[in-house]
């Protein structure tokens, strides 16, 4: 994914670029998925910061700072097709946090908004570096995330653990290295294919994969929201364990789940991340269009852990 080589609005408050969603985001048909869609508000993001002086390369190199998206929390009104060449704004709400609108054009109506707020993560590992920049003091610091809720278990089995009473998936899988950056950590990007993947793993167990769907009724998932707050570092090679569990099933219109991350060290259940996701099913009509349909009574029994594997 690139900026566009077209010159950018830039002022104080704000920086509009354009930009194209990767044609691997479009793997039904030529509409972007949700996590493309947040590809895109990143980059839209670390485009702001390259703007107004604090690009990720300088602040690394001279500095030590690894510049994180901590949050992220977006909203899909429209979809976006894989040739739409996207006009986004960035505008800072205070801090390191920002405001970002997608549109299909600079006179469409907005069709992604997010919140986002980065963090300034020291890295304190191999060459000195020059002192930061006072301005950057405030959203520096030694450690992502402010801790979420440990769970101690001992020698018990995590998953176990973590299944334990709800109507929950719980899979386990090992950080790869293509997941995280700054030779350490399981960065944002990666927590969006995780929360991905999980999604998909849990409706294939659940007896409803989206091909299952796909083949029979021509259905496929559509997220209107998705958000995820890092609450500790996971690094490179350790085992995440990541939690899904259906919270709520709205009108048979949509369902809004949650996800929770885990690394075990020492018996103790560390939190990593936590996250929603809120989806619909659309129904395909055809090569160009689709349209929201309600869940049928197979699909809310899958969804209440009734039947599946």
């Amino acid at each position: 994914m690139s900026a566009s080589v077209v010159p950018a609005e830039v002022s104080a408050n704000a920086t509009v670029v354009e930009l194209r969603p990767r044609y691997e985001g479009a793997n039904v048909g030529t509409w972007i998925g949700f996590k493309h869609l947040n590809y895109l508000v990143e980059e839209a993001v670390l485009e702001h910061l390259r703007r107004v002086g604090h690009s990720p390369t300088a602040l690394y190199h001279e500095h030590g700072l690894c510049v994180d998206i901590a949050h992220i929390d977006t909203r899909i009104v429209r979809a976006l097709r894989v040739d739409d060449l996207a006009v986004a704004e960035v505008r800072p709400t205070g801090g390191m946090t920002y405001a970002v609108t997608i549109r299909r054009d600079a006179h469409d109506p907005r069709a992604v908004s997010s919140k986002v707020r980065v963090s300034l993560r020291l890295d304190t590992r191999g060459e000195a570096a020059e002192p930061v920049p006072a301005d950057l003091l405030p959203y520096t610091v030694d450690r992502l995330g402010e801790g979420g809720e440990p769970i101690r278990i001992g020698d018990a089995e995590p998953a176990e653990a973590l299944r334990a009473g709800r109507n929950a998936f719980v899979w386990r899988h090992r950080i790869p290295y293509f997941y995280c950056h700054f030779a350490e950590r399981l960065q944002m990007s990666g927590y969006l294919r995780i929360m991905e993947e999980v999604v998909d793993l849990f409706l294939a167990d659940r007896g409803v994969s989206i091909k299952t769907l796909l083949d029979r009724q021509r259905l496929i998932p559509a997220v209107p929201h998705s958000r995820i707050t890092l609450l500790d570092e996971a690094y490179m090679e350790e085992d995440l364990y990541t939690v899904f569990a259906v919270e709520q099933v709205f009108k048979r219109l949509t369902f809004t789940s949650r996800m929770d991350s885990y690394v075990l060290r020492d018996g103790v259940l560390v939190q990593t991340a936590t996250g929603r996701i809120t989806h619909g099913y659309a129904e395909l009509a055809g090569r160009r269009e689709w349209g929201l349909v309600d869940f049928d009574d197979v699909l809310l029994g899958a969804l209440a852990g009734i039947g599946g594997h």
